[in-house]
């Protein structure tokens, strides 16, 4: 299939937004949320040096992602149950995103789609459970938006809303990074 011409500006706007969305929830929660901080910039990081020229070759920027995902999203969970007392689920999420961060390199790229596709929809489903506990419709919010993106990306379309699916779904990605950075701004808000 011949590349659309609107292509190219569209995958540059959907990692432009996800960057920016990330990187300014990275740096207001720095101070409250050091781990949802990390979280954050891991995929600013990731969403920048994906279309950063000349920052690396395709498989480092494809490392990037892996771990933006694996590392970065399970971080943003391990803050809402942390700051809940929920310190057992707020490891295991974490503990198993370090697992398969040093497991990628040994899974194939199927195996990588699909464990990265279900790490997107643990840590959406655990952080609507803890929002939904906690009446943080910011948190529900996120939740919903980021199992949104995780199943989105399973889908077998090659375009969604006449954009390509990668774009809808890091679209996706930035609204639910956002609604987790008020989520997150939020929690703070009732434990001080």
């Amino acid at each position: 299939m011949a590349p659309r011409p609107g292509g190219e500006w569209s995958s540059a706007l959907s990692h432009l937004a996800l960057g920016a969305v990330c990187l300014h929830a990275a740096l207001s929660t720095a101070q409250a949320n050091r781990g949802a901080a990390a979280g954050f910039l891991l995929q600013a990081l990731a969403a920048a040096t994906k279309r950063a020229p000349g920052l690396g070759t395709d498989e480092d920027c494809l490392a990037g992602a892996w771990v933006a995902t694996v590392i970065g999203l399970p971080l943003l969970a391990f803050d809402f149950h942390w700051v809940n007392g929920d310190c057992s689920s707020a490891n295991l999420l974490l503990g198993g995103g370090m697992v398969l961060a040093v497991a990628g390199e040994h899974l194939g790229a199927e195996g990588r789609s699909v464990a990265g596709q279900a790490v997107v929809l643990v840590v959406a489903v655990t952080i609507l459970i803890v929002a939904v506990f906690t009446t943080n419709t910011y948190g529900m919010w996120g939740g919903v938006v980021l199992g949104a993106a995780g199943l989105l990306s399973r889908l077998e379309e090659d375009n969604l809303l006449l954009l390509p699916k990668e774009d809808v779904c890091r679209w996706a990605l930035a609204g639910g990074s956002w609604a987790c950075h008020w989520a997150l701004h939020t929690q703070h808000l009732q434990w001080e």
